[in-house]
């Protein structure tokens, strides 16, 4: 059950976000300063992947906020952006609902991704 709640998942939504963080972090690794929000990216891009029995663990700091801020300005409101949308879409039919939820766990999560730990 589990492998086909994930392909239902990649189909409405998971897959097409999954490649958005993955294209993320690859644009942010041209630059060496942008190497850290890259890896970032990729690690979100696998919780996008499979994101069910997974949990975000706040442990922020200073330095986070400050990440925070560039990377909203620089790429995750996109990101952000594409994660609501399929998000109020599922919302339309029952059956959706708990991929939505996951889409919008995602997106609190793109508005900032720094000084969070994925758990699970």
């Amino acid at each position: 059950m589990s492998l086909l709640g994930t392909i239902i998942w990649w189909i409405f939504g998971g897959l097409v976000s999954a490649v958005g963080w993955f294209l993320a972090g690859l644009v942010w690794c041209i630059t060496i300063v942008g190497i850290p929000v890259g890896l970032q990216c990729f690690k979100i891009g696998g919780l996008t992947l499979m994101p069910f029995n997974a949990r975000v663990v706040s442990s922020g700091g200073a330095g986070s906020f400050l990440l925070n801020i560039v990377w909203f300005i620089f790429g995750g409101f996109i990101l952000w952006a594409n994660h609501i949308f399929w998000g109020l879409l599922l919302t339309i039919t029952i059956v959706g609902i708990p991929f939505a939820h996951q889409h919008f766990k995602l997106a609190s999560l793109s508005l900032s991704p720094f000084g969070k730990q994925i758990v699970g």
